[in-house]
This record gives structure tokens, C-alpha cells and sequence, in this order.
């Protein structure tokens, strides 16, 4: 019966946080456009989804992101779309390639995010320094991953979609994790700080192995 009871706990926590992502992805925050990319914030239930539900949670958190991103680059494509959607690929091997980039990557934020949350707390670490750690590690894996994938699998594209040199794109992909990564994983250091500790002071959404 107690198994059960987490099960039924887990389950519907993970519906929680996915219906969170929908509604942020459905009012356009989730995804915010800007030139040439999303600013986005879906990855913020993904991290909080890691530490309340372990890194299984946190990877179905993922790959929700991920379903969102490659929904909405294909119905409102970008300049960047072509990395985020399988159905603006002009071959196979571009349309697997942006399925990696889209769900792949996505799938890992809550994968690393709940192990490291795991790993933080075997360690007694303290909660206030342990969400925001989990926090920013979880947007630079995102982002990490995401600018990391396009360089090394769709330079060429890149490059031409910037009309820049080939060799210029290491310096733009840097300058994005740079500035967009770097502002994102504040961000998400005080958001999954202030939310973070709000929720594991509820009793029901206190990870499995602290109940």
C-alpha cells in the first residue's frame, strides 16, 4: 500500500509539472521569440520536476519540453527552427539530428538535474545551496547541449543560416552560452531556489525518499 501510494503520488506529480509546461507553452511564455531564438522557461519545471520526482521524473519533465519545442518550431517557425523540427529537415539525417536537439537534449536537463539533486543530498548539502546549484547546472545543461549539438552536427546550416564564415560559428555559439545561457541559469538558480524550497515543505511533494 505504501508503494502504491508513492506510485500514485509520483504519477500525478509528473502530470502536475507536464500541465504546468503545456500551460506555459500554450500562452507563448514557455517559449518566448526573439531574434533569431526562444528564450524559454519550460526548462524551470523540468528542474523543479528532477528534485521533487528523481531524474525519471525529471527526464519525462525533459522530454515534454522537448514535444513543446518541437511543436512550436514547427508552428511558428524561427530562423533557428530548422535545428528544433524533424519536419523542416531537408533530409533524414536532419530531421534525426533536430529530434536529438530537441527531445535528446531536453530529456537530460531533468536526467542530470535529479541525479545531481540525489548526489547533493547524500552529501547533506543544504537545501538553499543545493536548489540553486541543481538549478543552474539543469539551464547550462540545456543550453550546453543545445548550442553544443548544433555546432557539432549542424555547423554548416548554422553558418549559412547567420551568413557567417564556418570558422566564425564556435565564437557565436560561445557568445550565445555566453550571454542567453549564462542569463538563463540565473534565472533559473532563483527560480527553482524560491519554488524549490516552497514545495519540499509540502508534505506531499517532499521527494520519495525523504517521506
Amino acid at each position: 500500500m505504501k508503494n502504491r501510494t508513492r506510485d500514485t503520488r509520483w504519477l500525478a506529480g509528473v502530470a502536475m509539472f507536464a500541465a504546468v509546461q503545456l500551460l506555459l507553452n500554450v500562452t507563448g511564455i514557455g517559449l518566448i521569440p526573439l531574434p533569431l531564438i526562444k528564450a524559454t522557461t519550460l526548462h524551470i519545471p523540468v528542474i523543479i520536476g528532477a528534485v521533487l520526482l528523481g531524474p525519471l521524473g525529471g527526464g519525462i519533465l525533459g522530454g515534454v519540453f522537448g514535444l513543446c519545442s518541437l511543436w512550436t518550431n514547427t508552428m511558428a517557425p524561427s530562423a533557428m527552427s530548422f535545428a528544433f523540427s524533424p519536419f523542416l529537415a531537408t533530409s533524414l539525417s536532419g530531421a534525426l539530428k533536430a529530434v536529438w536537439i530537441a527531445l535528446g537534449c531536453r530529456i537530460l536537463i531533468g536526467v542530470v538535474a535529479g541525479w545531481l539533486w540525489i548526489g547533493l543530498k547524500k552529501l547533506k548539502v543544504n537545501d538553499l545551496l543545493a536548489l540553486p546549484v541543481v538549478g543552474v547546472a539543469g539551464a547550462l545543461t540545456n543550453t550546453g547541449l543545445v548550442m553544443g549539438s548544433i555546432y557539432f552536427l549542424l555547423r554548416p546550416e548554422y553558418a549559412a543560416m547567420k551568413n557567417i564564415a564556418i570558422e566564425m560559428v564556435l565564437d557565436v555559439v560561445l557568445g550565445v552560452v555566453g550571454t542567453s545561457g549564462v542569463a538563463e541559469a540565473v534565472a533559473a538558480a532563483v527560480l527553482v531556489t524560491a519554488i524549490g524550497k516552497a514545495l519540499l515543505h509540502v508534505p506531499t511533494l517532499r521527494p520519495v525518499a525523504e517521506h
